[in-house]
């Protein structure tokens, strides 16, 4: 049996999305204006506005969703019965997969540029972030708990791995325009920010 088709406010709703992706990237946060993107999306700016109150709304649905597909792989539960580096090597892998989407580093360079002037908006996104790296503090935890981690913070300890990894592959492509990492960069930098964690959290 086929899914039945999408509805006509659906079908607008993602023309507006897709349209204000493009726009964002395009012209950059301050000069995208909800015109540009009715324009671009083919409907009326009133169509818009019934869908998305403000820009902000709607660059903040944007990123929700981007958000939501960069980790769309299914949470990797702590498994007492398997060895740990090849379970945090999966973990560190996963959150470099969400790292190569390019739709995603553009729209981030967007956001930063948009939230400079704003802290409060700057906090708001990057806590959003934060509750999509919330799977490797709840591993490391379990890790812990488990007595094969020697930690009293496993927030800390998720911070600092997610440094190294945000250092390579995040970061240099967010401030400085950088290319995002090849494969075979990725794969130095799961091992071997794998490898360092686990020198210093392994309990002997």
């Amino acid at each position: 049996m086929t899914a039945p088709a999408p509805r006509l406010t659906d079908r607008k709703r993602a023309a507006i999305l897709e349209a204000a992706v493009a726009e964002f990237r395009q012209a950059g946060y301050d000069a995208t204006s909800m015109d540009r993107v009715a324009a671009s999306a083919g409907v009326s700016k009133r169509t818009v506005y019934n869908h998305f109150p403000s820009k902000d709304a709607l660059f903040a649905q944007i990123l929700q969703q981007l958000l939501q597909r960069a980790v769309a792989s299914p949470e990797l539960a702590y498994r007492p019965d398997r060895p740990l580096r090849p379970q945090l090597l999966e973990l560190v892998q996963q959150k470099l997969r969400l790292l190569h989407d390019e739709d995603f580093i553009e729209l981030v360079r967007v956001a930063i540029a948009a939230i400079i002037p704003s802290p409060e908006r700057a906090q708001e996104m990057f806590a959003r972030m934060g509750d999509k790296e919330e799977g490797l503090t709840v591993w490391i935890r379990a890790a812990a708990a488990d007595g094969r981690l020697k930690t009293q913070d496993p927030r800390f300890a998720s911070m600092l791995l997610q440094g190294m990894i945000k250092g390579f592959a995040f970061w240099p492509q967010i401030t400085m325009g950088q290319p995002v990492l090849t494969a075979a960069q990725r794969d130095q930098v799961a091992n071997t920010a794998t490898d360092m964690f686990l020198a210093h959290f392994a309990a002997e």
